[in-house]
């Protein structure tokens, strides 16, 4: 499960709607920022930056704020030097968590992730103790619609997908990481008019949690993301909306 997933969209419907919303487009600045400066300002030759541009569009931030997000990470004018920094840790109940933080200051940031997680029940892990419970992928997001989930799996698959799930009324397709564009541009070349295009965490292994463990899970989750440079946060447990409801 994705930081953007399911225990996110409950969020939103908490009625935090506003709070999340304005960190949104300063975040998604970020992910231009650092995807520039990573491989170059060229969307066409920079496929990371071509998600974060499609992302931000996608909730319609200013065109004036992505093209000096994409000066910024690419050197044209100066600001803010932002590194992108994964860490690792366990949750209540032995729960994996990944973070993608993008930050100027990293002793800031890793004493910012720590406390957070010291408070709410978890604790910090070293590189590569959670991260092999997951694989980085390529997602795609499309409304279920008129598709029957057979017909609209043999699209995917026949596009290059690796995998296609339903949740309710949207399907998730699976790529490789480096085949994301080229499968995304095959089911646009089908007709299929999809909602979302992203590279994210899948968790691989999942941990079963108590109901109580779900819902100290989703307290640390909360308190991790309202954090200025927690960019997603990634956890290995399929949470149900009961726990939040108890919440």
């Amino acid at each position: 499960m994705a930081g953007h997933s399911k225990w996110k969209n409950i969020r939103l419907r908490k009625g935090k709607q506003d709070a999340i919303r304005g960190k949104l487009f300063t975040k998604l600045a970020r992910e231009i920022i650092v995807a520039a400066r990573l491989g170059g300002g060229d969307v066409a030759m920079n496929p990371r930056l071509r998600v974060a541009v499609e992302k931000a569009k996608s909730v319609s931030l200013p065109n004036e704020n992505i093209k000096r997000a994409i000066d910024r990470g690419s050197g044209a004018v100066e600001g803010a030097n932002y590194e992108e920094i994964i860490y690792e840790g366990y949750g209540p109940g032995g729960a994996g968590i990944i973070l993608q933080c993008y930050s100027e200051n990293r002793n800031r940031t890793v004493g910012d992730v720590r406390t957070a997680f010291n408070k709410n029940g978890g604790n910090m892990a070293e590189n590569g103790a959670v991260s092999w419970q997951f694989k980085y992928v390529g997602q795609i997001q499309v409304a279920k619609g008129n598709y029957e989930e057979d017909d609209f799996t043999l699209i995917a698959l026949e596009a290059g997908a690796d995998d296609v799930q339903l949740d309710e009324d949207t399907f998730t397709v699976t790529t490789a990481m480096e085949d994301l564009h080229r499968v995304n541009t095959a089911l646009e070349a089908a007709g299929v008019k999809t909602t979302e295009i992203q590279l994210t965490y899948v968790a691989t292994n999942k941990t079963e949690l108590s109901p109580e463990d779900q819902i100290k899970l989703l307290k640390l989750l909360d308190a991790l993301d309202d954090l200025d440079d927690v960019q997603e946060t990634y956890v290995n447990v399929d949470i149900g909306e009961d726990a939040y409801e108890e919440d």
